[in-house]
């Protein structure tokens, strides 16, 4: 009944997405957040930013940091994930590494989310996209240092400086940041909430790493930009990350360090002629490395005697030519050549009780190579504005030969329309239909455990070779309209999804999990609402609404089964702010995060009832000086213990002392304090 009640009042107060973000204004294709590294300020891990600032938006939780995200239902591959227009994956097949955990925020300049098949200029866009701009160099000498402390031994030290002229800007920006394990609102630790939640002794942690830091991580941004010739620039930048000893407490095994690089450059010309506004080249390279251990775990034995290591690393290169061109005084053409080849490997290593496994693939060396063709086309006329994309894509799927396995070919077209009328009084209608794909990935066709059952090991074939690639058809509705101090926009989709790859648990005859081509292309449906309202109360107060509802339904039961709701869509959330800018620039703000109970889920395939929650977040932003800046919050005010993520099978996660798979805990009350000086 208090998530009801928390859910009402959220309605009640008729406005957009969390207030901190301050998004100045509602876009028809996409949601735009703007300044995050000065938003953000709360942690590095841009997950828990984009779930607290976004309806649409849910966390999936692995760890104190390096956390996933759900997009309108969707997750994983469904969804594309961008740095700086480079694509980036994780190497763990258990997404302890998402995409977004490669990127800080206080790197992050702009976020563009684009939800539904609308992004033709990117490989594998079936449902969304999530497009991330870091921080640019410019002219003159400017700086920042952050100090970041909070509870459970949070602690972050940040910095940038850019400068230069209107030839040559350069921009760099290093990080340092660690925390202890938080507590949630019932004061469990990691080791504490495994303990309480009866998982078995093997899985828990050794008594002498109850203690552990639950992660360190430190990262590097720099930039390069030179105006070469006339009307031409060359930018160079590259991203380090490196994070150690990172906990993972719902799964078997914890990260040992996680490290990316991604290196991007990119050339642009301007005013070549009438067949080209702007030639953009980019080129791209980023690389994972991310082994998984048993070290911290009773399982290990003493000294680690049967530590078992999955060491997984995956390298992407890529190269994009886009040229854009006017065909006339209101219609515009984009057109494009992408391609990119990932490389994904991973083995098993073990040591004593554990040491057959050694030498033996998970991912046997796959290599997927990619070569396709856009265009995009934008045009106005009187009241009506309409943009249309297509998209060809041959991609080719090969693991090592030395595998057995067979490699898979796939083409694909896709195509999109948008249409805008702009109404009386500001008033804007849409609609959109779109049809995307994406492929497999290496672990959904080849990925292979291995256990040791005495002398013997097994390598039990999870993936599924056969896989067909997931299409995406889809239609988008809605309504924009702006009236005095007060904005809103809502939005209909209903998505039909075709060879959608799906995670099915398979039991034998006793009861026991079955490894073998667990993945299964399914038909499914998807649709759901969307409300972003923002009021301007008066010059000083102003308050936000984000309303989200979402269901998923299977066309037929999987094999065995009988439960049709789909995975992963997470139920009503609401994300509700009220701001008070008490004096120029400087702000206290209130916000409420809320969610409905799991009343749908997918029991058959691991999900379980979850109990709705609601919880309250409070900010302070005051500038002591010029150049100084406070910012003071608490998280959680009446420290709720809650979970948010539900437990699909699809990720290898602990059981609890139920049979049921654990569920993790959010961090109860946090409050942090934030100085930033800049000059």
């Amino acid at each position: 009944m208090r998530q009801k009640l928390y859910l009402v009042c959220l309605l009640a107060l008729a406005t957009n997405t969390s207030i901190a973000d301050n998004i100045p204004t509602i876009v028809i294709e996409s949601k735009t957040l703007s300044d995050v590294s000065g938003e953000a300020v709360k942690s590095a891990d841009l997950a828990d930013a984009l779930s607290r600032n976004l309806s649409s938006v849910s966390l999936v939780r692995r760890s104190g940091i390096a956390n996933d995200i759900i997009l309108r239902g969707q997750k994983k591959d469904n969804i594309n994930i961008l740095i700086d227009n480079a694509k980036v994956y994780g190497a763990c097949p258990n997404r302890m590494d998402p995409p977004t955990s490669h990127v800080l925020t206080n790197s992050i300049d702009s976020i563009e989310i684009i939800e539904g098949p609308y992004d033709v200029k990117n490989f594998g866009t079936l449902s969304g996209a999530v497009e991330i701009s870091t921080l640019k160099p410019a002219s003159g000498f400017t700086g920042e240092i952050n100090v970041n402390a909070g509870r459970w031994g949070y602690k972050k030290l940040s910095s940038s400086i850019s400068g230069g002229n209107e030839d040559v800007r350069y921009l760099l920006s290093v990080s340092d940041e660690s925390s202890d394990q938080y507590k949630d609102g019932d004061g469990n630790e990691f080791y504490q909430q495994l303990e309480t939640q009866g998982v078995d002794t093997p899985f828990q942690y050794k008594d002498i790493y109850r203690d552990l830091q639950a992660y360190q991580k430190q990262s590097i941004l720099g930039k390069l930009y030179i105006d070469t010739f006339k009307n031409q620039e060359l930018k160079l930048s590259y991203t380090a990350n490196r994070s150690d000893d990172i906990l993972y407490p719902s799964s078997k095994m914890d990260a040992l360090y996680d490290d990316s690089n991604i290196f991007n450059m990119e050339y642009s010309f301007t005013q070549l002629g009438t067949l080209s506004n702007e030639l953009v080249i980019q080129f791209y390279q980023s690389d994972v490395d991310h082994p998984m251990s048993t070290f911290y775990r009773n399982s290990s034995g003493p000294n680690a005697v049967n530590e078992k290591i999955s060491r997984l690393t995956t390298d992407t290169q890529g190269m994009k030519i886009i040229n854009h061109m006017d065909l006339s005084h209101n219609s515009r053409l984009m057109l494009g050549i992408d391609t990119s080849i990932r490389n994904w490997d991973g083995e098993y290593r073990g040591k004593g009780s554990q040491s057959n496994i050694t030498g033996l693939y998970s991912i046997p060396d796959v290599d997927t190579e990619n070569t396709a063709v856009f265009a995009e086309l934008s045009h106005d006329r009187a009241a009506i504005h309409i943009k249309a994309g297509l998209r060809y894509d041959d991609t080719t799927i090969t693991p090592q030969a030395s595998s057995g396995l067979p490699h898979n070919d796939y083409s694909s077209l896709s195509a999109n329309v948008m249409a805008t009328f702009r109404g009386d009084s500001g008033r804007k209608y849409f609609i959109g239909a779109g049809r995307a794909y994406r492929v497999p990935d290496a672990r959904e066709l080849y990925f292979t455990g291995a256990m040791v059952n005495g002398m013997m090991v097994m390598k039990p074939l999870i993936g599924t070779p056969e896989l067909e690639d997931t299409r995406n058809t889809e239609i988008d509705m809605g309504i924009e309209s702006r009236a005095g101090a007060f904005k809103y926009k809502t939005r209909l989709f209903h998505s039909w999804l075709q060879n959608y790859i799906y995670y099915q648990h398979k039991e034998n005859m006793m009861g026991m999990p079955v490894m073998a081509s667990n993945f299964q292309n399914i038909d499914a449906r998807l649709y759901g609402l969307e409300i972003d309202g923002q009021w301007l109360f008066n010059d000083t107060i102003t308050f936000d609404l984000g309303l989200s509802y979402l269901r998923g339904k299977k066309d037929d039961a999987l094999p065995g089964q009988t439960d049709t709701d789909l995975a992963e869509i997470p139920p009503l959330k609401a994300n509700a702010g009220i701001n008070y800018e008490y004096s120029y620039g400087n702000s206290a703000s209130l916000e409420v995060v809320a969610a409905d109970a799991w009343d749908n889920f997918d029991a058959d395939n691991g999900e379980q009832a979850i109990a709705g929650y609601g919880v309250v977040n409070m900010k302070i932003i005051h500038n002591i000086s010029t150049n100084f800046e406070l910012t003071v919050g608490i998280d959680n005010l009446f420290d709720r213990s809650y979970a948010v993520t539900n437990t699909y099978k699809d990720l290898t996660l602990l059981a609890d002392g139920t049979g049921d798979v654990m569920l993790l805990n959010e961090p109860g009350r946090y409050y942090y304090v934030n100085g930033s000086y800049r000059f």
